[in-house]
């Protein structure tokens, strides 16, 4: 069967001089596979514990609802992929027919993140995770091989702490060969003194305020050239955890993990002390970058190691302030004078720790363009092709310090908010043709910024492929 691009598609892509490389597509693994891999490489007894999450929906369904609140329990996906477009969900499951549809689909290249593999990044089973990303990571390798030309498949590497995604770096990147992978940035841990209680957890964010220390893991990732990609869902944590409602939990989900892990990027200075890593935050779009850059320049502005003193409690002229509550005070203020010293005490704290008060001594940064060089050169957003504040990441003149964000383009096609992958490209456009984008930002959404990405980390890394020449060139010109 010959798989033809559209009138719409084809007219697209005569306007452009580029390739179109898609950020973050979605294949879809056959699990019976999967599950043949778990048996050969981990034996019997960890497969049934991958069929019993399997069908954990039908579990699920089994627990009453006044019951899921203590144990944690929150609705998640469901009807997440494609059934009626049945020609695309095949697509995602197959290898060869994504290939064979990439032109019909405007695409040159995609990276191919997991679907069922995303939770490889979030179970939290010790025994059955390390285990069941070596099955998936040996199910891209072995499906995907021969088609890696224009579909790369992503690796799935789980880090609930920093041995387990060394050493699957190691399976994966180094005797597997895949050049791409796949990270959470929000780990789900146990409230010491209640790990009996299901619910009770706290979000780590893997830079700051960690357990552990992942430096080695990014040490690790800039010696493989890996960019750090995270993709994780803020579903079941903080708001999103209604038992009920899943569009209530997806809604802003991936934005808020993504927020949670650049922020805990920046504010532990992974970015600084890895200067040659790149950190992508996948799928929850660049409107939360925006928003994270202004709140982080307007929190140093106020608040770095110099401006902070201004709030010292050391700088407050007592004896004015008592003055003036004489003088301007209601009568039942005046009345405890006498106790002005507690009066002043909340939030300015005179025996506050001196070592603590510089917060933005491990980010690494001195100055505000500091902070913008490290959006503008490290940070990668993940945008979807239908999301219209995509065009935020372009206009310099609404970002302080005229900052550009790099947007990616991603098409998210193998899951449910995709219901055609021929649309996909069109949708992107839409921002040109509504004049959100001109022609260099709409190469920059949708090819340079994901070569900057993942070439950015590893220079030969889009070596024997249908975009090498084009991406040599992009890396001469820079």
């Amino acid at each position: 069967m010959n798989y033809l691009p559209s009138d719409e598609t084809s007219k697209i892509r005569g306007q452009i001089d580029h390739p179109v490389i898609d950020g973050d597509g979605h294949l879809i693994e056959y699990t019976p596979l999967i599950r043949d891999f778990l048996v050969e490489d981990a034996g019997e007894e960890i497969a049934k514990s991958f069929d019993m999450m399997h069908g954990g929906s039908e579990l699920a369904r089994q627990v009453p609802l006044d019951a899921k609140r203590g144990l944690g329990m929150s609705r998640f996906a469901w009807w997440g992929v494609p059934t009626t477009n049945t020609l695309d969900r095949a697509t995602a499951m197959m290898p060869k027919l994504m290939y064979n549809r990439m032109d019909e689909l405007g695409l040159d290249f995609a990276m191919l993140y997991p679907t069922y593999g995303l939770t490889v990044t979030a179970l939290p089973d010790d025994e059955l995770r390390p285990a069941l990303a070596r099955a998936y990571n040996r199910y891209y390798a072995e499906c995907y091989g021969e088609y890696r030309d224009r579909l790369e498949p992503v690796a799935a590497i789980p880090c609930f702490t920093p041995d387990e995604a060394l050493a699957e770096l190691e399976h994966a990147v180094v005797e597997l060969g895949l050049k791409a992978a796949m990270f959470s940035g929000v780990i789900s841990r146990k409230v010491p003194g209640a790990e009996d209680t299901r619910g009770a957890s706290w979000m780590d964010t893997l830079c700051h305020d960690s357990d552990y220390d992942y430096d080695p893991v990014w040490k690790r990732c800039e010696e493989l050239g890996i960019a750090v990609t995270f993709h994780a869902s803020g579903q079941g944590w903080g708001s999103r955890m209604s038992r009920t409602n899943y569009v209530y939990n997806h809604i802003g989900n991936f934005a808020v993990a993504g927020e949670a892990a650049c922020r805990s990027v920046f504010m532990g200075g992974a970015a600084q002390r890895f200067p040659g890593v790149r950190w992508g935050f996948l799928e929850g779009g660049v409107a939360w970058g925006a928003n994270l850059y202004s709140d982080i320049l307007g929190h140093f502005e106020k608040r770095n190691r110099e401006t902070i003193n201004h709030y010292d409690p050391a700088n407050l002229d007592r004896n004015m302030i008592e003055q003036l509550l004489k003088e301007h005070a209601p009568k039942q203020v005046r009345e405890r004078l006498d106790r002005l010293d507690d009066g002043l005490l909340m939030l300015c704290d005179p025996d506050e720790d001196p070592t603590m008060i510089d917060e933005f001594a491990a980010c690494g940064v001195d100055t505000k363009e500091d902070i913008k060089s490290i959006f503008e050169q490290k940070f990668f957003f993940g945008c979807e092709a239908d999301d219209p504040m995509n065009a935020m990441a372009f206009d310099r003149d609404k970002i302080p310090l005229k900052a550009r964000l790099n947007a990616v383009f991603a098409s998210d096609i193998g899951h449910w908010d995709v219901p055609d992958f021929r649309g996909v490209l069109p949708e992107a456009w839409e921002l040109v043709e509504d004049g959100h984008l001109d022609m260099n930002d709409f190469r920059a959404f949708t090819c340079d910024n994901a070569i900057s990405l993942f070439a950015g980390a590893k220079s030969d890394f889009f070596e024997g492929t249908v975009i090498e020449d084009y991406a040599k060139s992009l890396q001469a010109d820079d």
